[in-house]
């Protein structure tokens, strides 16, 4: 089996997990078990808490004791027998725990994931910004798949939803120990300082004005990327309250009209090579900030029936949105980067966009929902709820225009990705 089909199948499973509850979970919490929208937005903030230090502590384990695969694996077999215990959960202060302990195992193995799929291909002399977009493609399709069977199989507002990702997670795990092998870089490094004995030399990069800025927006614009994932699934499930609207086909099965926008990432992600090395990650970036704008906007004045194209083109412009972001940012760590810290710097730029931001975006959005766009009979000001996201992200646009300082040079790009992995 060669590199790429067993780095695909990784990919897969490593979303289909996700995708599994995550667009779901909003049913599950308020058609099924009836609990309050302020708790729900602590429950969201879980994947963000744990993003605050995991990911940069399994990156640190990785980088200095144990092989990134067989660290990976281990975290994905403990959230999957994780995942088996939530539906046995009935009151929401203990599904909060039992959640956060999850997302404590789950979040890490986001970054881990690229840490070894960058190695493996660097191993063979792969190209990642050539060969990884395809790879990491299949993640998209796992998310969908998921979602899709979820929906389908009438798992919506199912506890059953988790006794799926649960399969699939301790699949990944056992999966995960056949993988190439990627001992830690600086396992066993003399002559080492205090911080690269704790490994916290990728903290270092902070002090460095380029990426600290380009950490700070990736805290910011990571507020908003969990913010339809949150609230989108029951945006839609909310129109059930109109008559005019309850028979439609995205009230029904709202988690199959919203994995459009994972159909979207997949055609975004085979683009972003090119857009790399054509704009540079300053405008990659930018066009991803535009479109959050557009996403939320199209939302605000879409609904199910003759506003459906605008919640469809919402769902295609959320590819560029989120893979703009999310995995230029990951190539553009990649490049800043010595081989030694990368998992580290990996784990730091997931704390900042999956744990800073996510927690920013999950509590500042459910404290501002209730307290401005939910009137006392519990009902929600969608077109109002989805306009403030739109500014917001807005803002976030001009900002990075006029602050972030980065000069694109395309042949020191190409260069840098494609060296060959080597221990510092």
């Amino acid at each position: 089996m060669s590199i790429k089909l067993r780095l695909t199948i990784l990919s897969f499973l490593q979303f289909f997990i996700w995708g599994a509850w995550l667009i779901t979970i909003g049913a599950y919490w308020f058609q099924t078990k009836n609990w309050s929208g302020a708790q729900f937005g602590a429950i969201f903030s879980t994947m963000g808490i744990a993003s605050i230090f995991m990911p940069s502590l399994m990156g640190i384990v990785a980088d200095k004791w144990v092989n990134a695969e067989k660290l990976y694996g281990v975290l994905h077999i403990c959230g999957g027998i994780t995942l088996c215990t939530i539906p046995l959960v009935t009151d929401p202060g203990m599904f909060f725990w039992v959640i956060l302990l999850n997302m404590i195992f789950y979040m890490p193995t986001l970054s881990l994931s690229i840490a070894v799929s960058y190695s493996a291909l660097k191993g063979q002399g792969l190209d990642v910004v050539k060969d990884y977009p395809p790879i990491r493609v299949w993640g998209t399709v796992g998310f969908i798949a998921a979602m899709w069977a979820v929906t389908f199989l009438g798992f919506e507002k199912s506890a059953n939803q988790f006794y799926v990702a649960a399969a699939a997670a301790l699949l990944l795990g056992v999966y995960a120990f056949t993988l190439p092998a990627c001992p830690p870089p600086s396992k066993g490094a003399s002559g080492r300082s205090l911080v690269d004995a704790l490994g916290l030399k990728s903290f270092a990069l902070l002090r460095d004005r380029k990426l600290a800025t380009f950490f700070a927006f990736a805290l910011l614009l990571g507020a908003a990327l969990q913010l339809t994932n949150a609230y989108g699934d029951t945006f839609l499930h909310d129109f059930d309250k109109v008559p005019a609207y309850r028979d439609t086909l995205s009230v029904k099965h709202p988690a199959f009209i919203m994995s459009i926008s994972q159909i979207s990432e997949t055609l975004f992600i085979l683009a972003i090579p090119f857009f790399l090395r054509r704009f540079g990650i300053k405008q990659v970036m930018l066009f991803s900030m535009v479109a959050w704008v557009l996403r939320f906007g199209l939302l605000a004045f879409g609904n199910p029936a003759e506003g459906l194209w605008m919640i469809i083109l919402s769902c295609i412009v959320y590819g560029m949105a989120f893979d703009f972001f999310n995995i230029s940012g990951s190539l553009f760590v990649e490049t800043q980067t010595q081989p030694s810290i990368r998992a580290s710097a990996q784990g730091l730029f997931m704390m900042m966009t999956n744990g800073f931001g996510a927690v920013l975006g999950s509590s500042i959005s459910g404290l501002v929902i209730q307290h401005y766009f939910t009137d006392a009979s519990g009902n929600k000001d969608w077109h109002g709820i989805w306009l403030a996201f739109a500014a917001y992200a807005l803002v976030i646009a001009v900002l990075f225009v006029l602050i972030f300082k980065h000069k694109h040079e395309p042949q020191a790009l190409e260069n840098k990705y494609s060296e060959p992995a080597v221990a510092a």
